[in-house]
């Protein structure tokens, strides 16, 4: 294969476009052809053709790799996975990922108390986190320092407890859709009642009458 031309690509100056005498066209990252020394009239034949395409190759997946991690917030496993399930081959997934990992881009641990932090915000408790940490394809190492670094939910119970009864006063079946509701969003057993104790108090300073209420939790 004879380059008959290497050019840069409009608005782009990291990338180069090389069109080769059978009518290849080829784009690729320019560190890539000068790693090959590569320029107009060169013949590539055999192995060095071959090194020239698998280059070609794992620069794509890299560039790939980066464009997913901009866009959104992914772990080192979903991240080899979106790199597969759009064409790249397992070995350019997998050095794409050990690349950003390299480069301090791609850190499961620091995406653990990200997705953490987002979703005690929403009100969730420690189950459903967990959940989401699952989901996101973060390591199990990575969960306990993600939940230890979040307050306790006493806060985001209370607040929740607040909004849904408006300061009325909840009689037995308005608590026990509270408990469920608290509980698809993933709070213990324990901060829940903790939070209806809290809450019961705050009736009876109101002159509400709670006496039967623990009796029914």
């Amino acid at each position: 294969m004879k380059l008959k031309s290497l050019g840069p690509i409009a608005g782009d100056s990291s990338r180069c476009k090389l069109v080769f005498d059978d009518g290849t066209v080829i784009k690729t990252l320019t560190s890539v052809a000068a790693g090959h020394g590569l320029y107009p009239g060169i013949v590539l034949e055999g192995a060095a053709w071959q090194a020239f395409l698998d280059d070609v190759e794992a620069a794509g997946a890299r560039l790939r790799a980066v464009r997913i991690v901009s866009a959104a917030a992914v772990s080192e496993k979903e991240l080899r996975r979106r790199l597969v399930r759009k064409g790249e081959s397992q070995q350019n997934a997998d050095a794409a990922a050990d690349w950003l990992k390299d480069i301090g881009a791609l850190d499961d641990g620091e995406l653990a108390g990200r997705i953490a932090r987002r979703a005690a915000a929403k009100g969730y408790g420690r189950a459903r986190i967990r959940q989401e940490l699952a989901q996101k394809g973060v390591p199990k190492e990575f969960w306990d320092a993600a939940l230890d670094a979040l307050p306790e939910p006493d806060r985001a119970i209370d607040q929740f407890i607040e909004q849904k009864l408006r300061g009325g006063r909840p009689d037995q079946a308005q608590q026990q859709k509270l408990i469920d509701a608290l509980r698809r969003r993933g709070h213990s057993w324990g901060d829940i009642r903790a939070a209806l104790t809290r809450y019961e108090l705050a009736l009876e300073d109101e002159g509400w009458n709670n006496e039967d209420d623990e009796s029914e939790l």
